[in-house]
């Protein structure tokens, strides 16, 4: 089945075969783990997507040294901190990243500006200007990679390395890395961190939503709200 992956477009995998993959990549590390992603699915099957915030530079790393040839998606919201965009060309110099960024329609982020929204429905707010604009695109691939990790909420505590959302395959390469193991990395490569994050901020979104805090006890202004809806 994996080896003749590229054919297959927006399909449902059974559990049978999704417990395929999970059994064989759960042994991997990291770095194999994305080097196998490459044996199974050719690279216009993934979308990549970064929020190039906090330590952004560990995930892209492992990806830019296993395929030069993936595209990065960025979710420009409009609101993020200036230092995230600065912090996005660092990283797109360092590792020779194709960076493509994509956003809401102009009248939809516009509506939630005039609006304040994140204010009053901060879950609407992340839908018009992360989610949707996300939705737009990823039926073109087969499957999604992001740079979650278990400990960063109790949600993402109970995910698999492989799963299928919607007609998406979902893939979390760094899940069960601990946070000690991403810093010990960090400090090896002498990777750089996101310049807030000097600052208190271990968890960095939109510029109006995210205060200084432990993880992601900073985003939305300490809202019991942990996750924007990209991942649920």
């Amino acid at each position: 089945m994996f080896e003749n992956a590229s054919e297959i477009k927006q399909i449902q995998l059974t559990d049978s075969e999704i417990a395929a993959l999970n059994k064989k990549y759960k042994p991997l590390s990291a770095t194999q783990r994305i080097k196998e992603l490459y044996n199974d699915f050719d690279v216009d099957d993934v979308m990549l997507t970064s929020s190039f915030a906090a330590t952004s530079a560990f995930f892209l790393k492992l990806f830019s040294e296993a395929n030069q040839a993936q595209k990065v998606f960025f979710i420009d919201t409009g609101y993020h901190f200036e230092e995230t965009l600065k912090y996005k060309e660092e990283l797109k110099k360092l590792y020779g990243l194709n960076v493509s960024s994509i956003s809401a329609l102009k009248e939809e982020h516009d509506f939630t500006t005039q609006d304040e929204t994140w204010k009053k429905n901060p879950d609407f707010c992340c839908s018009i200007n992360k989610v949707r604009p996300l939705d737009i695109i990823k039926n073109k691939y087969k499957v999604w990679a992001s740079g979650l990790m278990e400990w960063q909420s109790d949600h993402r505590a109970t995910l698999d390395i492989f799963e299928m959302r919607g007609e998406i395959l979902k893939f979390y390469p760094l899940l069960d890395i601990t946070k000690e193991q991403r810093d010990a990395y960090i400090e090896e490569h002498q990777l750089p961190f996101h310049p807030l994050v000097s600052k208190g901020y271990n968890s960095i979104g939109c510029s109006h939503c995210t205060i200084p805090g432990e993880d992601r006890s900073g985003r939305w202004n300490n809202n019991p709200k942990t996750e924007c809806g990209l991942h649920l």
